[in-house]
């Protein structure tokens, strides 16, 4: 244990003589590593560790382990359940990945890229598309997030629909274990049925089984055309059999679905003005993607005549068709936008759930409904991946009240009745952001003891001294 000044003087020294002392922080101003994005959570670290490999991330995570102190994996610090960033007590090392940033491999056969846990998810991006190929992971925070943080928390994003969440395009991880060992399991392969997956239980771990240093991803064939539209909805079943006929029409073409709530693009409208609107507010908007092998031509002609169907069948009562590049990013930064729309208007309630699509226009009704009778004036910040059944259903304060004093007196409440109602419909209370701190007590009220009970013996066989994360994900 490092308990006292001198023991802890020793111990950052030998963490200096595995990274270099100048990637050992220790004093000054650590709030980028000790503070979450979101600003709910803020720590204090015993130190800030850097390692530049996967050789040093090993050593330094031996060193932790017998020294009894615990690791906290950090990658882009942007994720919204306070998982990545240090508890209160200044007994722990924030493991930062960000160093850990090289491209390995791209392999164009093979359809896959080995990329560093610290690689930026745009870099990773931008890399595929330099060799004319698609890696299709893509959220908001694309721009910070990093792939190994991507992978710990099986982040999901806008393209779910067509490629699946971050687990789905994975083939191969390299990950240190509590212990310090390194596995490297970046082969690449499709297809290997020698046991259980270990691959699968890393991904979505949180960092509490082991930390990913780098990983093996599949690359697609970019499309030769990519469409982008915007269409105004009076309700969110307009939405779901817009969906449904555009399932039925475009098939795997279709790869992406997105929702829009008014008043979660009145935010946008208020904050972020200079974005072009190209369409009227609605109660509900659609931002839709299209992607095909065919040409521009014959794919334009398949998406309008989706839409105008769907103007036909009084689903739709407006849409606008991206004519370019630069629109169609603008249209998906309206979309992109939001979170920090929201972020500048004030802290708010977050939920990432996620029900079956068909149940969607009932559940919000519902707990719009329920809300409002417990808190009358709530407004809801609801947009999300309508296409794969994920809804961000935010909760902001009455008008004129304050945000801080809206968390202290309504959180628990607006809580209970939201994961209430996801339960009812047979839904999860964390579809893509994970369970960090955050949702620790939904995690034991609500999860199966059963598969609660299974978690446990596999943390305690992957990590018995609870090096990795502790206090995360499990109580």
């Amino acid at each position: 244990m490092v308990n006292d000044p001198q023991q802890r003087a020793a111990f950052l020294a030998e963490l200096g003589a595995v990274v270099g002392a100048e990637q050992v922080l220790s004093q000054g101003d650590l709030s980028a590593w000790e503070r979450d994005w979101r600003k709910r959570w803020q720590g204090r670290a015993l130190a800030v560790v850097r390692p530049g490999s996967t050789d040093e991330v090993a050593q330094v995570v031996r060193l932790c382990a017998a020294r009894g102190v615990t690791v906290v994996p950090q990658g882009g610090n942007t994720g919204l359940v306070g998982g990545g960033v240090p508890d209160g007590s200044g007994r722990q090392v924030v493991l930062s990945l960000a160093r850990l940033n090289k491209l390995r491999a791209i392999d164009r056969a093979n359809l896959a890229i080995t990329a560093e846990a610290g690689c930026i998810l745009q870099a990773v991006q931008q890399a595929a598309d330099e060799a004319e190929l698609l890696f299709p992971l893509s959220l908001a925070a694309e721009g910070s997030c990093t792939l190994g943080g991507n992978l710990a928390t099986n982040a999901g994003g806008t393209q779910v629909l067509r490629f699946g969440n971050a687990r789905e395009l994975c083939l191969g991880l390299e990950v240190v274990t509590a212990s310090g060992q390194v596995w490297n399991g970046l082969s690449g392969l499709r297809k290997d049925n020698t046991g259980y997956d270990l691959r699968h239980l890393m991904i979505g771990s949180e960092g509490t089984l082991g930390i990913i240093t780098a990983a093996t991803m599949k690359l697609f064939a970019r499309p030769a055309a990519s469409l982008t539209a915007l269409a105004a909805c009076a309700t969110l079943a307009d939405g779901v059999g817009l969906l449904g006929l555009a399932q039925s029409r475009l098939a795997a073409g279709l790869t992406g679905f997105e929702i829009i709530s008014d008043f979660a693009m009145s935010l946008v409208r208020k904050h972020f003005g200079q974005l072009p609107q190209p369409l009227a507010p609605a109660p509900w908007t659609v931002l839709l993607e299209y992607a095909d092998s065919q040409s521009l031509e014959a794919a334009q002609a398949r998406f309008e005549a989706l839409l105008e169907a769907a103007m036909d069948q009084g689903w739709v009562s407006d849409a606008a068709v991206a004519q370019s590049l630069a629109q169609s990013r603008a249209m998906w930064q309206l979309r992109e936008s939001i979170p920090l729309a929201q972020s500048i208007e004030g802290l708010n309630i977050k939920h990432d759930i996620s029900v079956p699509v068909s149940a969607i226009p009932d559940f919000v009704a519902r707990t719009d409904a329920a809300i409002q009778a417990a808190v009358p004036g709530a407004q809801m910040v609801n947009f999300g991946h309508l296409g794969d059944g994920n809804l961000h259903y935010n909760v902001q304060a009455p008008a004129g009240q304050a945000a801080a004093v809206f968390l202290a007196t309504h959180e628990q409440t607006i809580n209970s009745i939201v994961y209430d109602q996801v339960q009812a419909c047979g839904g999860s209370f964390s579809a893509e952001h994970g369970v960090g701190v955050l949702k620790l007590d939904e995690m034991a009220q609500r999860k199966s003891p059963v598969a609660l009970g299974m978690m446990r013996a596999i943390k305690q066989a992957l990590d018995p001294l609870g090096t990795l994360n502790p206090g995360r994900v499990l109580a």
